[in-house]
């Protein structure tokens, strides 16, 4: 059984299921612009997929998005990787579960080649972040696609964007086009509010500075972020310290900010939690120092 045709009028989920049900061997390739993904199939079982450098399951869920595009069925093509083991039923529950988050998602993430940009915020306005978020906002950039930041975490799109939701929706970085970007390159690309965001490209914020840099390479918005962070640091210190008003804490957290305000970057926030770090340990001792260390884990990592 060879065939092709459009992905608009059969998805590709159905075009999975058409022939896994008839215990074929062979290959799946999808086309949609430049782009080739293809998804393997032996004895009628998801075996291997690809996209671009993404491979196994999430290469599955990504190919499984598409709206547009055409496919050609290749019987008896197989390939030398293995790199699924769930089962075909397995794989498409999850990719209509994600088809169904990215239709929510897709309302402030329009596709995954947009770019994150951090937004301007008030410096004593608390903020709140969980460990992804941390993990996710010290590596905006305002350069780095959605697509880009999921590998530099080493995530995926899909849970990248759910993370960046929640960013967005609480005013800490909006979206912007990407005008180095091909309109089809990234698997949101095709959603309903992806096809809707006709904007014109924004162009993208000069590179910040590198880490321990002078000068005024660091963004205005990102200088914002960073001494947001700075003192989301002095919060958490003092909340573990029972305290607030402290030399110890104050001290590196005013330096933190002089030098981010000089043009530092995140190393100036990673440095201020080091400082921290000593302060609390010699205040409180080692236990409460390592519940705070344990906090600040993620921002501790060198940036990708």
């Amino acid at each position: 059984m060879s065939f092709q045709g459009s992905i608009s009028e059969l998805p590709v989920p159905d075009i999975i299921q058409l022939v896994s049900v008839s215990g074929k061997t062979g290959m799946f390739l999808l086309m949609r612009g430049p782009e080739r993904g293809s998804i393997y199939l032996h004895n009628g079982r998801i075996v291997h997929a690809e996209l671009g450098s993404v491979s196994g399951e999430e290469a599955v869920y990504a190919l499984a998005i598409w709206s547009t595009g055409d496919f050609q069925f290749t019987p008896g093509k197989e390939s030398d990787k293995v790199t699924i083991e769930k089962t075909n039923t397995s794989l498409l529950m999850e990719a209509a579960r994600r088809l169904d988050e990215w239709k929510v998602l897709a309302r402030k993430i329009p596709g995954v080649d947009y770019i994150p940009v951090l937004k301007p915020r008030d410096l004593g306005e608390p903020v709140t972040l969980s460990p992804p978020e941390w993990n996710l906002v010290i590596r905006i950039d305002g350069r780095k696609s959605v697509e880009e930041l999921a590998r530099a975490t080493n995530s995926n799109s899909f849970d990248t964007a759910k993370v960046l939701y929640g960013l967005v929706t609480s005013d800490l970085v909006d979206m912007r086009p990407n005008a180095s970007a091909r309109t089809s390159g990234s698997p949101a690309a095709a959603t309903p509010a992806a096809a809707a965001a006709g904007a014109t490209p924004a162009r993208a914020p000069a590179p910040p500075a590198a880490p321990g840099a002078g000068g005024t390479g660091v963004l205005g918005d990102e200088k914002k972020i960073l001494m947001i962070l700075c003192t989301r640091v002095k919060q958490e210190a003092e909340g573990a310290i029972g305290e607030a008003n402290l030399p110890g804490i104050d001290r590196p957290y005013k330096q933190a900010l002089a030098e981010i305000d000089r043009g530092r970057g995140v190393e100036a926030v990673r440095d201020l939690i080091r400082q921290t770090e000593k302060a609390i340990s010699s205040i409180r001792g080692p236990a409460i120092m390592r519940a705070f260390q344990e906090k600040m884990s993620l921002v501790m990592q060198p940036k990708v």
